[in-house]
Protein backbone atom coordinates (compact mmCIF):
# COMPACT_ATOMS: atom_id res chain seq x y z
CA UNK A 1 0.00 0.00 0.00
CA UNK A 2 1.29 3.59 -1.33
CA UNK A 3 1.51 6.46 1.01
CA UNK A 4 -0.28 9.91 0.33
CA UNK A 5 2.90 13.05 0.20
CA UNK A 6 1.82 13.91 3.93
CA UNK A 7 2.68 10.52 4.60
CA UNK A 8 5.99 10.43 3.02
CA UNK A 9 7.04 13.48 4.51
CA UNK A 10 6.37 12.37 8.33
CA UNK A 11 8.16 8.93 7.73
CA UNK A 12 11.08 10.42 6.53
CA UNK A 13 10.97 12.79 9.40
CA UNK A 14 10.47 9.96 12.22
CA UNK A 15 13.08 8.05 10.45
CA UNK A 16 10.63 5.57 9.03
CA UNK A 17 10.16 3.76 5.78
CA UNK A 18 6.58 3.85 5.98
CA UNK A 19 3.99 5.18 8.23
CA UNK A 20 -0.19 4.43 7.67
CA UNK A 21 -2.92 6.23 8.63
CA UNK A 22 -3.32 6.43 12.48
CA UNK A 23 0.03 5.37 13.14
CA UNK A 24 1.44 6.88 16.32
CA UNK A 25 5.07 8.48 15.57
CA UNK A 26 7.75 10.97 16.92
CA UNK A 27 9.04 13.07 14.01
CA UNK A 28 12.01 15.50 13.83
CA UNK A 29 10.84 19.06 13.03
CA UNK A 30 12.32 21.75 10.66
CA UNK A 31 10.97 24.52 12.16
CA UNK A 32 8.51 25.36 15.52
CA UNK A 33 6.51 28.74 15.30
CA UNK A 34 4.77 31.08 18.08
CA UNK A 35 3.49 34.93 17.98
CA UNK A 36 2.66 37.38 20.23
CA UNK A 37 -0.79 35.35 21.66
CA UNK A 38 0.75 31.96 22.15
CA UNK A 39 4.33 32.37 22.48
CA UNK A 40 4.02 33.87 26.09
CA UNK A 41 2.29 30.80 26.83
CA UNK A 42 4.71 28.56 25.68
CA UNK A 43 7.74 29.98 27.66
CA UNK A 44 5.70 29.41 30.78
CA UNK A 45 5.89 25.87 29.71
CA UNK A 46 9.45 25.75 29.19
CA UNK A 47 10.11 27.11 32.64
CA UNK A 48 8.74 23.49 33.99
CA UNK A 49 10.82 21.29 32.22
CA UNK A 50 13.74 20.29 33.42
CA UNK A 51 16.09 22.02 30.99
CA UNK A 52 14.57 25.22 29.83
CA UNK A 53 17.47 25.69 27.36
CA UNK A 54 16.39 26.22 23.73
CA UNK A 55 18.95 23.74 21.74
CA UNK A 56 17.45 24.69 18.20
CA UNK A 57 17.59 28.38 17.85
CA UNK A 58 17.85 28.16 13.87
CA UNK A 59 14.53 25.99 13.89
CA UNK A 60 12.80 28.65 15.94
CA UNK A 61 11.03 31.26 14.71
CA UNK A 62 9.24 33.97 17.06
CA UNK A 63 6.55 36.31 14.90
CA UNK A 64 4.86 39.74 17.03
CA UNK A 65 1.80 40.03 14.41
CA UNK A 66 -1.25 39.58 16.01
CA UNK A 67 -1.86 42.32 18.00
CA UNK A 68 0.43 44.75 16.83
CA UNK A 69 1.93 47.55 17.75
CA UNK A 70 0.60 46.86 21.14
CA UNK A 71 -3.16 48.49 21.62
CA UNK A 72 -2.74 47.94 25.13
CA UNK A 73 -0.93 46.92 28.25
CA UNK A 74 -1.79 43.76 28.38
CA UNK A 75 -0.50 42.91 24.18
CA UNK A 76 2.66 45.22 25.80
CA UNK A 77 3.31 43.02 28.33
CA UNK A 78 2.76 40.00 25.83
CA UNK A 79 5.64 41.42 23.77
CA UNK A 80 7.88 42.11 26.41
CA UNK A 81 8.18 38.56 27.57
CA UNK A 82 8.58 37.48 23.99
CA UNK A 83 11.21 39.82 23.23
CA UNK A 84 13.34 39.27 26.47
CA UNK A 85 13.01 35.65 25.90
CA UNK A 86 14.34 35.82 22.35
CA UNK A 87 16.96 38.24 23.08
CA UNK A 88 18.29 36.17 25.87
CA UNK A 89 18.39 33.02 24.43
CA UNK A 90 19.58 34.33 21.02
CA UNK A 91 16.66 33.06 19.22
CA UNK A 92 17.97 33.45 15.31
CA UNK A 93 14.23 34.42 13.84
CA UNK A 94 12.61 36.94 16.03
CA UNK A 95 10.69 39.29 14.48
CA UNK A 96 9.36 42.37 16.02
CA UNK A 97 7.84 45.75 15.33
CA UNK A 98 9.55 47.00 12.08
CA UNK A 99 10.65 44.07 10.72
CA UNK A 100 7.30 42.11 10.91
CA UNK A 101 4.67 40.86 8.65
CA UNK A 102 1.83 38.52 9.55
CA UNK A 103 3.57 34.98 10.30
CA UNK A 104 1.98 32.82 7.33
CA UNK A 105 3.13 35.03 4.59
CA UNK A 106 6.50 36.01 6.47
CA UNK A 107 8.18 32.88 6.83
CA UNK A 108 7.72 31.78 3.15
CA UNK A 109 9.06 35.20 1.78
CA UNK A 110 12.29 34.56 4.56
CA UNK A 111 12.62 31.50 3.38
CA UNK A 112 12.63 30.29 6.62
CA UNK A 113 10.17 26.85 5.38
CA UNK A 114 10.87 24.91 1.90
CA UNK A 115 9.30 21.67 0.28
CA UNK A 116 9.65 18.76 1.96
CA UNK A 117 9.59 20.07 5.17
CA UNK A 118 7.95 19.23 8.72
CA UNK A 119 6.69 22.26 10.48
CA UNK A 120 4.52 22.82 13.58
CA UNK A 121 2.97 26.06 14.52
CA UNK A 122 0.90 27.65 17.72
CA UNK A 123 -1.42 28.65 15.51
CA UNK A 124 -4.01 26.86 13.35
CA UNK A 125 -3.36 28.35 9.90
CA UNK A 126 0.25 27.25 10.30
CA UNK A 127 -1.12 24.51 7.69
CA UNK A 128 -0.67 27.46 4.57
CA UNK A 129 3.66 26.07 3.84
CA UNK A 130 1.79 23.03 2.13
CA UNK A 131 1.46 25.52 -0.70
CA UNK A 132 5.33 24.68 -0.66
CA UNK A 133 5.05 20.93 -0.75
CA UNK A 134 5.87 20.89 3.09
CA UNK A 135 3.71 19.29 6.38
CA UNK A 136 2.71 21.99 8.36
CA UNK A 137 0.01 22.12 10.99
CA UNK A 138 -0.94 23.91 14.01
CA UNK A 139 -0.34 22.49 17.66
CA UNK A 140 -1.18 24.57 21.05
CA UNK A 141 1.48 25.97 23.13
CA UNK A 142 2.60 23.12 24.82
CA UNK A 143 3.37 21.22 22.12
CA UNK A 144 5.24 24.50 20.77
CA UNK A 145 7.20 24.38 24.09
CA UNK A 146 8.31 20.57 23.61
CA UNK A 147 8.92 21.29 19.98
CA UNK A 148 11.40 24.36 21.08
CA UNK A 149 12.83 22.12 23.86
CA UNK A 150 14.02 18.79 22.01
CA UNK A 151 13.22 19.42 18.36
CA UNK A 152 10.57 17.14 17.88
CA UNK A 153 6.83 16.66 17.90
CA UNK A 154 4.28 13.34 18.09
CA UNK A 155 1.71 13.00 15.77
CA UNK A 156 -0.94 10.87 14.62
CA UNK A 157 -0.82 10.41 11.12
CA UNK A 158 -3.40 11.25 9.08
CA UNK A 159 -5.35 9.64 6.46
CA UNK A 160 -5.68 11.78 3.42
CA UNK A 161 -8.65 13.65 1.17
CA UNK A 162 -7.85 13.85 -2.21
CA UNK A 163 -8.86 17.44 -4.62
CA UNK A 164 -8.92 16.69 -7.92
CA UNK A 165 -8.51 20.44 -9.65
CA UNK A 166 -9.18 20.29 -13.42
CA UNK A 167 -9.57 23.43 -15.78
CA UNK A 168 -8.94 27.07 -15.91
CA UNK A 169 -10.79 29.50 -13.48
CA UNK A 170 -12.55 32.17 -15.09
CA UNK A 171 -12.04 36.22 -13.96
CA UNK A 172 -11.93 37.34 -10.94
CA UNK A 173 -12.06 33.58 -9.38
CA UNK A 174 -9.26 33.05 -7.32
CA UNK A 175 -7.58 30.47 -4.72
CA UNK A 176 -9.88 32.37 -2.21
CA UNK A 177 -12.90 31.13 -3.60
CA UNK A 178 -12.04 27.76 -4.66
CA UNK A 179 -11.57 26.86 -1.50
CA UNK A 180 -14.13 28.43 -0.12
CA UNK A 181 -16.17 26.16 -2.61
CA UNK A 182 -14.92 23.08 -1.02
CA UNK A 183 -15.46 24.14 2.44
CA UNK A 184 -18.70 25.03 1.40
CA UNK A 185 -18.90 20.93 -0.36
CA UNK A 186 -17.84 19.31 2.24
CA UNK A 187 -18.55 21.20 5.85
CA UNK A 188 -16.21 22.48 8.33
CA UNK A 189 -15.83 19.23 9.89
CA UNK A 190 -15.49 17.52 6.40
CA UNK A 191 -12.16 16.88 6.50
CA UNK A 192 -11.32 16.71 10.06
CA UNK A 193 -7.53 15.36 11.12
CA UNK A 194 -7.22 14.68 7.69
CA UNK A 195 -4.82 15.47 4.91
CA UNK A 196 -6.04 17.73 2.19
CA UNK A 197 -4.10 16.93 -1.14
CA UNK A 198 -4.30 19.24 -4.11
CA UNK A 199 -3.36 17.86 -7.34
CA UNK A 200 -4.87 17.88 -11.10
CA UNK A 201 -3.97 20.47 -14.28
CA UNK A 202 -5.92 23.15 -12.66
CA UNK A 203 -2.57 23.69 -10.33
CA UNK A 204 -1.10 24.90 -13.25
CA UNK A 205 -3.28 27.85 -12.98
CA UNK A 206 -3.07 28.68 -9.38
CA UNK A 207 -0.34 31.05 -8.54
CA UNK A 208 1.62 30.97 -5.35
CA UNK A 209 -0.42 33.23 -3.17
CA UNK A 210 -3.63 31.34 -4.59
CA UNK A 211 -2.19 28.25 -3.18
CA UNK A 212 -1.16 29.89 -0.39
CA UNK A 213 -4.28 30.90 0.83
CA UNK A 214 -5.90 27.45 0.37
CA UNK A 215 -3.59 25.36 2.03
CA UNK A 216 -4.38 28.45 4.75
CA UNK A 217 -8.03 27.73 5.27
CA UNK A 218 -7.58 23.87 5.63
CA UNK A 219 -8.10 24.10 8.98
CA UNK A 220 -11.61 25.38 8.30
CA UNK A 221 -12.39 22.36 6.93
CA UNK A 222 -10.85 20.80 9.70
CA UNK A 223 -7.79 19.57 7.97
CA UNK A 224 -5.02 18.54 9.62
CA UNK A 225 -2.93 19.96 6.77
CA UNK A 226 -3.11 21.20 3.24
CA UNK A 227 -0.61 20.28 0.19
CA UNK A 228 0.09 20.96 -3.00
CA UNK A 229 3.03 19.12 -5.25
CA UNK A 230 5.82 20.61 -6.26
CA UNK A 231 5.95 22.14 -9.59
CA UNK A 232 7.67 25.01 -11.39
CA UNK A 233 6.18 27.52 -9.95
CA UNK A 234 6.83 26.39 -6.25
CA UNK A 235 10.51 25.80 -7.25
CA UNK A 236 10.38 29.54 -8.73
CA UNK A 237 9.17 30.35 -5.89
CA UNK A 238 11.78 28.50 -3.63
CA UNK A 239 14.88 29.59 -5.21
CA UNK A 240 13.53 33.12 -5.14
CA UNK A 241 13.19 33.08 -1.59
CA UNK A 242 15.48 30.75 0.11
CA UNK A 243 19.05 29.02 0.36
CA UNK A 244 18.26 26.37 2.20
CA UNK A 245 17.77 22.96 0.17
CA UNK A 246 14.47 21.53 -0.61
CA UNK A 247 13.16 18.22 -0.97
CA UNK A 248 10.39 16.98 -3.52
CA UNK A 249 8.04 14.46 -2.28
CA UNK A 250 5.37 12.57 -4.45
CA UNK A 251 2.22 10.64 -3.78
CA UNK A 252 2.42 6.95 -4.60
CA UNK A 253 0.07 5.75 -7.72
CA UNK A 254 -1.37 3.43 -5.20
CA UNK A 255 -1.83 5.56 -2.16
CA UNK A 256 -5.08 5.74 -0.34
CA UNK A 257 -7.45 8.41 0.09
CA UNK A 258 -10.65 8.08 2.57
CA UNK A 259 -12.31 9.99 -0.66
CA UNK A 260 -11.53 11.59 -4.15
CA UNK A 261 -13.68 14.64 -5.36
CA UNK A 262 -12.90 16.47 -8.96
CA UNK A 263 -13.63 19.91 -9.05
CA UNK A 264 -13.81 21.97 -12.58
CA UNK A 265 -12.37 25.21 -11.54
CA UNK A 266 -13.56 26.91 -15.24
CA UNK A 267 -17.28 26.36 -13.83
CA UNK A 268 -16.34 28.23 -10.40
CA UNK A 269 -17.90 31.91 -9.39
CA UNK A 270 -16.60 34.18 -6.87
CA UNK A 271 -18.02 32.84 -3.69
CA UNK A 272 -18.77 34.21 -0.21
CA UNK A 273 -19.17 32.87 3.14
CA UNK A 274 -21.92 34.25 4.82
CA UNK A 275 -22.11 34.26 8.83
CA UNK A 276 -21.47 32.57 10.95
CA UNK A 277 -19.64 29.72 9.43
CA UNK A 278 -17.24 29.53 6.47
CA UNK A 279 -19.06 26.21 5.34
CA UNK A 280 -22.21 28.60 4.71
CA UNK A 281 -21.33 29.21 1.24
CA UNK A 282 -23.15 31.01 -1.84
CA UNK A 283 -21.68 32.19 -5.20
CA UNK A 284 -22.14 35.79 -6.17
CA UNK A 285 -25.18 35.68 -8.23
CA UNK A 286 -26.80 34.53 -4.80
CA UNK A 287 -25.68 36.62 -2.30
CA UNK A 288 -28.86 38.95 -2.84
CA UNK A 289 -28.80 42.67 -1.25
CA UNK A 290 -26.36 43.12 1.75
CA UNK A 291 -25.35 46.32 2.69
CA UNK A 292 -21.85 46.52 4.73
CA UNK A 293 -20.56 48.76 6.94
CA UNK A 294 -16.69 47.61 6.67
CA UNK A 295 -14.12 46.28 4.20
CA UNK A 296 -10.68 44.53 5.21
CA UNK A 297 -8.27 43.42 3.28
CA UNK A 298 -5.54 41.30 4.37
CA UNK A 299 -4.89 38.55 6.86
CA UNK A 300 -2.54 35.41 6.68
CA UNK A 301 -4.77 34.39 3.93
CA UNK A 302 -5.49 36.96 1.62
CA UNK A 303 -2.67 39.75 2.23
CA UNK A 304 -0.21 38.99 -1.05
CA UNK A 305 0.86 41.44 -3.40
CA UNK A 306 -1.40 39.73 -6.11
CA UNK A 307 -4.43 40.43 -3.38
CA UNK A 308 -3.49 43.70 -3.20
CA UNK A 309 -2.79 44.40 -7.18
CA UNK A 310 -6.06 42.58 -7.80
CA UNK A 311 -8.10 45.32 -5.20
CA UNK A 312 -6.23 48.48 -6.64
CA UNK A 313 -7.22 47.05 -10.42
CA UNK A 314 -10.84 47.63 -8.86
CA UNK A 315 -10.75 50.10 -6.77
CA UNK A 316 -8.24 52.25 -8.86
CA UNK A 317 -9.91 55.73 -10.21
CA UNK A 318 -13.51 54.78 -8.23
CA UNK A 319 -14.75 56.16 -4.37
CA UNK A 320 -14.96 53.89 -1.75
CA UNK A 321 -19.45 54.51 -1.30
CA UNK A 322 -20.25 56.76 1.40
CA UNK A 323 -20.16 55.69 4.74
CA UNK A 324 -17.97 52.05 4.05
CA UNK A 325 -14.72 51.91 6.08
CA UNK A 326 -12.02 49.98 4.00
CA UNK A 327 -9.06 48.31 5.77
CA UNK A 328 -6.03 47.63 3.68
CA UNK A 329 -3.50 44.95 5.86
CA UNK A 330 -0.02 44.02 3.28
CA UNK A 331 0.41 41.05 5.10
CA UNK A 332 4.73 41.47 4.99
CA UNK A 333 6.52 44.77 5.41
CA UNK A 334 8.30 43.53 1.75
CA UNK A 335 4.59 43.25 0.58
CA UNK A 336 3.82 47.17 1.72
CA UNK A 337 6.78 48.49 0.27
CA UNK A 338 6.37 46.68 -2.86
CA UNK A 339 2.59 47.93 -2.85
CA UNK A 340 3.93 51.40 -2.20
CA UNK A 341 6.32 51.16 -4.68
CA UNK A 342 3.92 50.26 -7.92
CA UNK A 343 1.35 52.50 -6.56
CA UNK A 344 -0.95 50.77 -5.03
CA UNK A 345 -0.87 52.76 -1.96
CA UNK A 346 -1.55 55.52 -3.72
CA UNK A 347 -4.77 53.54 -5.67
CA UNK A 348 -6.04 52.76 -2.23
CA UNK A 349 -5.84 56.11 -0.17
CA UNK A 350 -7.20 58.18 -3.37
CA UNK A 351 -10.03 55.81 -3.26
CA UNK A 352 -10.79 56.09 0.53
CA UNK A 353 -9.31 53.25 2.03
CA UNK A 354 -6.60 53.50 4.84
CA UNK A 355 -3.31 51.21 4.90
CA UNK A 356 -2.25 49.45 7.82
CA UNK A 357 1.25 48.38 8.90
CA UNK A 358 1.15 44.79 8.98
CA UNK A 359 -0.92 42.91 11.45
CA UNK A 360 -4.01 40.39 12.02
CA UNK A 361 -5.95 42.72 14.21
CA UNK A 362 -9.18 43.24 12.96
CA UNK A 363 -9.40 39.11 11.58
CA UNK A 364 -9.71 37.93 15.18
CA UNK A 365 -10.53 41.34 16.67
CA UNK A 366 -8.01 42.34 18.03
CA UNK A 367 -7.49 45.96 16.86
CA UNK A 368 -7.90 48.19 13.61
CA UNK A 369 -11.25 47.62 12.72
CA UNK A 370 -13.32 46.07 15.58
CA UNK A 371 -17.20 45.83 14.62
CA UNK A 372 -20.16 47.30 16.79
CA UNK A 373 -24.01 45.58 17.01
CA UNK A 374 -25.25 45.24 13.98
CA UNK A 375 -22.49 46.29 11.56
CA UNK A 376 -21.50 43.81 8.81
CA UNK A 377 -18.26 43.41 7.04
CA UNK A 378 -16.92 41.91 4.29
CA UNK A 379 -13.20 40.55 4.57
CA UNK A 380 -10.91 38.14 2.89
CA UNK A 381 -9.76 36.76 6.13
CA UNK A 382 -10.08 33.27 7.42
CA UNK A 383 -13.05 33.22 9.85
CA UNK A 384 -16.45 34.52 10.11
CA UNK A 385 -17.57 32.61 13.83
CA UNK A 386 -19.64 35.29 16.08
CA UNK A 387 -18.00 37.78 17.80
CA UNK A 388 -15.01 36.95 15.46
CA UNK A 389 -14.22 40.56 14.84
CA UNK A 390 -16.27 42.47 17.65
CA UNK A 391 -19.56 42.21 18.66
CA UNK A 392 -21.12 39.20 18.89
CA UNK A 393 -24.47 41.19 16.87
CA UNK A 394 -22.23 41.73 14.39
CA UNK A 395 -21.39 39.78 10.73
CA UNK A 396 -18.52 38.83 8.58
CA UNK A 397 -18.50 37.76 5.07
CA UNK A 398 -15.59 35.54 3.75
CA UNK A 399 -14.70 36.88 0.60
CA UNK A 400 -11.60 37.11 -1.87
CA UNK A 401 -9.90 40.44 -2.60
CA UNK A 402 -12.32 40.76 -5.91
CA UNK A 403 -15.03 40.74 -4.43
CA UNK A 404 -14.15 42.93 -1.00
CA UNK A 405 -12.70 45.85 -3.25
CA UNK A 406 -15.55 45.81 -5.25
CA UNK A 407 -17.96 45.32 -2.03
CA UNK A 408 -16.21 48.62 -0.94
CA UNK A 409 -17.28 50.55 -3.70
CA UNK A 410 -20.70 50.04 -4.24
CA UNK A 411 -21.42 49.52 -0.51
CA UNK A 412 -22.70 45.87 -0.75
CA UNK A 413 -21.49 42.29 -1.51
CA UNK A 414 -20.96 42.68 -5.04
CA UNK A 415 -19.39 40.85 -7.84
CA UNK A 416 -16.29 42.76 -9.37
CA UNK A 417 -17.92 42.30 -12.88
CA UNK A 418 -20.56 44.76 -11.64
CA UNK A 419 -18.26 47.25 -10.88
CA UNK A 420 -15.89 47.00 -13.81
CA UNK A 421 -18.50 46.70 -16.38
CA UNK A 422 -18.20 43.36 -17.44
Amino acid sequence: MGMTMTQKILAAHAGLDVVEAGQLIEANLDMVLGNDVTTPVAIHEMEKFNTQEVLYKDKIAMVLEHITPNKDSNSAEHFKSVREYANSHNITNFFDVGEVGIEHALLPEKGLVVAGDAVIGADSHTCTYGALGAFSTGVGSTDMAAGMATGKAWFKVPSAIQFVLTGKPAKWVSGKDIILHIIGMIGVDGALYKSMEFVGDGIQYLSMDDRFSMANMAIEAGGKNGIFPVDDITIEYLKEHSVREYKVYEADEDAVYDETYTIDLSQLKPTVAFPHLPENTRTIDNVGDIKIDQVVIGSCTNGHITDLRIAAEIMKGRKVAKGIRVIIIPATQAIYLQAMEEGLLKTFIEAGAIVSTPTCGPCLGGHMGILAAGERAVATTNRNFVGRMGHVESEVYLASPAVAAASAITGKISCPCEVMGE
